[in-house]
């Protein structure tokens, strides 16, 4: 024997000894029954929903009657009457059946257990234990109803065992949705997690952040607050400030010393607080006092959110000096207008077809309510003008059983099969019910619950006007709030309420939390380079890639502005100016001085030598394009090698001139086998390719020891720049280099200088001294200004010496020849430069 059959035999002997407290004595008045050939069973709130406990003290069920009347749960019964009359007199459902109903009155749980054990009796008021119920008819053939989820809970507890359909029109709580505990629990209502989102959304609409609870102390305000709760631990938009709990009253509701205490201790805190917005989850009864107390106190600039157990309460509504109070909101059920039916609620009874004689013996209570219709015409009003919410939950419910009976009972236009029917096959036919009611489809899912959208409504207290205004729609299929009117709100000048720990940040702005609540924070720009990505991190700046930058508190980056010598700057205008002038002025020469080979004077500037400097030259020139524009791996090596190459070949070239001059003069007689050596193996070019040599091998290795790509770098003065230069190595290697050239410009510079007694057409030591302190002077200050400057500066520095040192070599050294030879043809023959060297040796002698 499983343990569902031992759990169903164990209720089934309890039900047997509670049987004679089971079997009720019915009243005759006509709003709690109607016979029928099927019969629907009804349970509603029909007076005030008692918390209090005194009656657990004896063996005594309570009796509704003594306590306070409830509008709202009178205005539902009448909504199951209206909605089994209209079907048996006015529907195309169900032709030829007569439904029934058996409504009973509950103000506590424990009221649930009388008439539930009444629903499963048969007619004869017995509740047989068989082994299985699979061929057992109740009296009911579904349940509508109860309204709380505490109730409902109670109900389906013993409903499901039979799989006896129950329908809730208002109970919301998430454990109904379990089916495998509750399988006959359904509900024409959304469940409190929709109802959870809804608030969220409203709040998150308005930027309240900063909240305060108060919740009843029972079920329904523990289960709802942790809800909230729950729902808002899933992100850090809203934080609850506090939380309290509402002191319930007694049935009596006159307030003892300890309750009031507690009411002044939690309006005193809620004054302090800095949170505008409170969330209530509580039953109407627990906010009578709470709200006249507050009123009191003046508390009037606040604004109430309403969990759908008073969101449309007429009663609360009705308190006075509630208009006061501030700004309620309330989440509820749709609004779905039912034509007919404000007239039918106060409507009196019609007389009724006697019920069959019973046992007067046989006794139950709360089918009695003799205030309920003249209570609900003094409502009548409001309760007109808010539209019919959750009396349309209950009509939905009626129509959802009689269109399962229709299906079952194989029903035509106009005839219908009638045969007994057992719970579970009703149960499996309305679970597959789809049809339409006044405009809404309704249908249930997996869960149980039909899909019926919520309305954000406000409090209005104007004569004539919707107390309850829908202001927003929430869906809960696609999680999605809509606001469908403006909320007039009771602060001056109508601005929306402020109900922040903290002001939101600014765009840009990064949260450091102050203290333990996520919602409280102070507000700090990200920096220069840096961003703040929202959809990822609120509370850390991210950094920029390295080739984007950003402004002070931005949330994205952009890229950096990319900075390189361009040709449309002065300053490369000016140096390329220089250097078309040394490209035509070098090529003038090597054409002047292929012309003049033979004369004295070119042999006297080197002979072939001479071309071994002017063809690098005139390649420089041509090459110095390779500065301007974006660098690449090319244009890299070019300024690394190349130009280097081409000006150590130029001064080793000059350096040599120099030696081979002094050579010539001073150490010839002097040092004659070395002398002759030198000619002999053609010393000037072998020190040319040797120097040049070297100088390859530098370069080389350093191009292979190290990376020569291109790569960017900030400007210091201006991150948002980006210059694009070849690597630092290359700096490196450039500085190497240019020391090297130095050394040889420092020979070229001595000798020339120890032959500054030479005749006139061989002394060229003013030259290759102006020239050489002329290289030796930028190269310095290229160097100096490299190690202390990293910017598009140094770019052009590099260009406009490279520049100014080969013109310094095609002028200076060559341009005084040029000169003689264009200008002083007479001093460019044999003879002259013979009789200076005759001058120069009579003179030494």
């Amino acid at each position: 024997m499983g343990l569902r059959t031992r759990t169903l035999w164990a209720l089934l002997a309890l039900l047997f000894l509670l049987q004679v407290v089971a079997e009720p004595e019915l009243a005759e008045n006509s709003d709690f029954f109607l016979p029928g050939d099927y019969l629907l069973g009804g349970l509603f709130t029909l007076h005030a929903n008692v918390k209090g406990t005194p009656h657990l003290t004896v063996l005594q069920v309570p009796n509704c009657e003594e306590y306070d009347m409830k509008v709202l749960g009178y205005n539902l019964m009448q909504a199951m009457r209206f909605a089994i009359e209209e079907i048996n007199n006015h529907s195309s459902l169900l032709p030829g059946v007569q439904l029934g109903y058996e409504i009973v009155d509950i103000c506590y749980h424990t009221n649930n257990v009388q008439p539930v054990l009444y629903f499963l009796a048969r007619m004869d008021y017995l509740l047989p234990i068989k082994k299985e119920y699979n061929q057992y008819i109740p009296r009911v053939v579904a349940v509508i109803g109860p309204d709380n989820s505490e109730s409902t809970i109670t109900v389906a507890n013993f409903l499901s065992l039979f799989h006896l359909p129950q329908i809730s029109y208002s109970a919301i709580s998430d454990q109904l949705r379990d089916k495998v505990r509750y399988p006959a629990m359904l509900r024409t209502a959304p469940s409190a997690s929709h109802h959870i989102e809804a608030m969220v959304k409203l709040m998150l609409h308005f930027r309240w952040n900063w909240i305060a609870v108060l919740m009843s102390n029972d079920d329904y305000g523990r289960d709802n607050s942790q809800l909230l709760r729950d729902r808002l631990s899933r992100g850090n938009d809203i934080c609850i400030a506090f939380q309290e709990v509402l002191p319930m009253p007694q049935p009596q509701q006159v307030m003892t010393a300890a309750e009031l205490k507690q009411l002044e201790g939690i309006l005193v805190r809620l004054k302090q607080a800095t949170a505008r917005v409170v969330v209530v989850f509580a039953p109407e009864l627990a906010l009578h006092n709470f709200f006249s107390e507050a009123l009191r106190q003046n508390i009037n600039d606040t604004v109430w959110i309403a969990s759908e157990s008073w969101a449309i309460d007429p009663i609360l509504h009705n308190l006075t000096g509630q208009q006061n109070i501030g700004t309620i909101l309330g989440v509820t059920i749709q609004q779905v207008p039912m034509p007919g039916f404000s007239e039918f609620r106060v409507r009196r009874p019609r007389a009724q077809p006697a019920r069959p004689l019973k046992d007067s013996s046989r006794g139950t209570c709360n089918q009695e309510c003799n205030a309920c219709l003249n209570a609900t015409k003094s409502f009548n009003t409001i309760l007109t003008l808010s539209g019919d919410r959750v009396a349309y939950c209950v009509y939905s419910a009626v129509y959802a059983v009689a269109h399962a009976l229709h299906s079952f009972l194989h029903c035509s236009s106009n005839h219908c099969t009638k045969k007994p029917i057992y719970p579970w096959q009703l149960l499996r036919k309305i679970r597959e019910v789809n049809f339409s009611l006044l405009d809404n489809q309704i249908f249930f899912d997996e869960q149980g619950d039909v899909p019926m959208h919520l309305d954000i409504v406000q409090w209005q207290w104007h004569l004539s006007q919707n107390p309850f205004r829908s202001v927003a729609s929430y869906y809960p299929m696609l999680q999605q709030l809509k606001m469908v009117g403006d909320i007039i709100w009771h602060t001056s000048h109508n601005r929306v309420p402020m109900s922040m720990c903290s002001k939101s940040c600014q765009q840009g702005q990064i949260k450091k939390n102050v203290g333990i609540h996520p919602c409280c924070f102070e507000c700090i720009d990200c920096l220069p380079g840096t961003f703040l990505n929202q959809t990822t991190d609120e509370y850390e700046c991210q950094s920029c890639p390295p080739a984007m930058w950003s402004h002070r508190k931005a949330t994205s980056c952009f890229k950096r502005k990319l900075a390189f010598l361009e040709w449309h700057e002065a300053s490369t205008i000016f140096v390329a100016v220089l250097a078309v002038l040394g490209f035509l002025s070098t090529l003038a020469i090597l054409i002047l001085f292929w012309r003049h080979f033979q004369t004295p004077m070119v042999r006297s500037a080197g002979g072939p030598m001479c071309f071994l400097m002017l063809l690098p030259l005139l390649l420089v020139f041509g090459m110095v394009p390779v500065y301007v524009g974006r660098p690449t791996v090319f244009t890299c090596i070019c300024r690394q090698a190349f130009f280097t190459l081409c000006y150590s070949v130029c001064i080793s070239c000059i350096a040599v001139r120099s030696i081979q001059i002094v050579c010539v003069f001073k150490m010839a007689s002097r040092l004659p086998r070395a002398y002759a050596f030198w000619v002999r193996y053609h010393g000037p070019y072998v020190f040319v390719a040797v120097i040049t040599v070297l100088k390859g091998v530098i370069v080389a290795s350093n191009m292979l020891t190290t990376p020569i790509n291109p790569m960017g770098h900030t400007d210091t003065e201006d991150p948002s720049i980006m210059i694009l230069s070849c690597h630092p190595n290359y700096r490196n290697g450039l500085l190497f280099n240019t020391s090297m050239d130095l050394l040889l410009s420092i020979v070229g510079f001595i000798f020339a200088y120890l032959g500054k007694e030479l005749p006139t057409n061989y002394n060229e030591a003013k030259f290759i001294t102006l020239s050489m302190t002329f290289s030796f002077t930028s190269s310095v200050s290229l160097c100096t200004f490299m190690s202390v400057y990293n910017g598009v500066l140094v770019t052009i520095m590099d260009f406009l010496v490279t520049v100014l040192n080969f013109l310094a070599i095609s002028l200076g050294y060559f341009g005084p020849k040029c000169y003689m030879i264009l200008f002083y043809p007479e001093r460019n023959t044999a003879a002259y430069f013979n009789s200076m060297i005759q001058g120069y040796t009579m003179r030494k002698d």
